[in-house]
């Protein structure tokens, strides 16, 4: 009798004993499990921003910018084209430095310019750079292409063209850039360092060619005929979208052959007085440049 009761005492231990086992597997079971929400909120990672370069570092930049100002290669137009000498004005006014760019201070501008876009401020003007300050100019272009109806059109004297014989009907502008251009021409002629030849009512004289308008509206036929005539223009050439669609687009006479993009033409066109002044000014009347294109400027207001 006291056999059978010490065999199912000791059936009961057993039990109780697999049983806290069971429980324990159990819990550590559970407690691997992985949590499916945490109950820290993650914070947002923080970019830090980019340090400033160093006095050598600049002096370094200082050394590569007039090699790369030169010998820099890029595509543009389905061209290659070499250096950034060519925009040496709109890159010292964007940057808002009257620097050399083979200085330092040139250098520290560019660094600065570069940490507010978010690139890497070193202060070397190498492709990357180049091609956002090329994306800020594009930028501030004129969005809306559509063309000009026939009342918002005005047509400009033939002595305000420097083609005066040019056709009435190449001769239109929109009303609104014709006046802000006026207002421009005004004040060009009211600087002296210019010395423009103008008449006693502030008008530009017949032989005087500087700021005469080239070019104003177009039609998208004239343009199109343009393109036939000149096959090999090329998408920096003839645009198949031009602004001058819309009559707020106008080609100024600012040295050199008027409308020709080769670059021994540009380089002549980029250090006259006429052009530096409306890289410097022509902001304040609402225009904007093309910046391939040292003639063209648009109405963006």
């Amino acid at each position: 009798m006291s056999s059978r009761i010490h065999i199912v005492l000791i059936a009961v231990a057993l039990a109780l004993v697999g049983g806290v086992v069971a429980l324990g597997a159990r819990g550590r079971s559970q407690s691997q499990k992985p949590q499916t929400q945490s109950p820290v909120k993650r914070t947002s990672s923080v970019r830090e921003s980019p340090r400033s370069a160093s006095r050598n570092e600049l002096s370094a930049a200082a050394e590569q910018n007039p090699i790369l100002k030169t010998e820099m290669t890029w595509t543009f137009g389905g061209k290659v084209q070499h250096g950034w000498y060519l925009y040496d004005q709109l890159i010292r006014r964007t940057l808002n430095t009257q620097k050399q760019s083979e200085s330092p201070d040139f250098a520290a501008a560019l660094a600065a310019w570069q940490k507010k876009m978010g690139l890497s401020p070193d202060g070397v003007l190498d492709e990357d750079t180049f091609m956002a300050l090329v994306s800020q100019w594009q930028n501030t272009r004129l969005k809306d292409r559509t063309p000009a109806q026939p009342d918002q059109l005005v047509t400009l004297a033939g002595s305000e063209l420097y083609d005066p014989e040019r056709l009435a009907e190449l001769r239109q502008v929109e009303r609104q850039t014709y006046a802000a251009y006026k207002q421009m021409i005004a004040a060009a002629i009211a600087d002296p360092t210019l010395d423009l030849a103008h008449t006693a009512k502030g008008e530009l004289v017949a032989t005087e060619k500087y700021f005469k308008v080239v070019s104003a509206f177009r039609s998208r036929e004239y343009q199109d005929e343009l393109r036939r005539k000149s096959p090999n223009a090329g998408s920096a050439g003839l645009a198949v979208n031009s602004p001058h669609f819309t009559g707020r687009a106008l080609d100024l006479y600012v040295g050199g052959d008027p409308v020709d993009t080769r670059d021994s033409n540009r380089a002549i066109q980029v250090k006259t007085p006429a052009y530096q002044w409306l890289v410097r000014n022509a902001e304040r009347f609402g225009f904007r440049p093309y910046f391939y294109e040292p003639w063209h400027w648009e109405y963006v207001r």
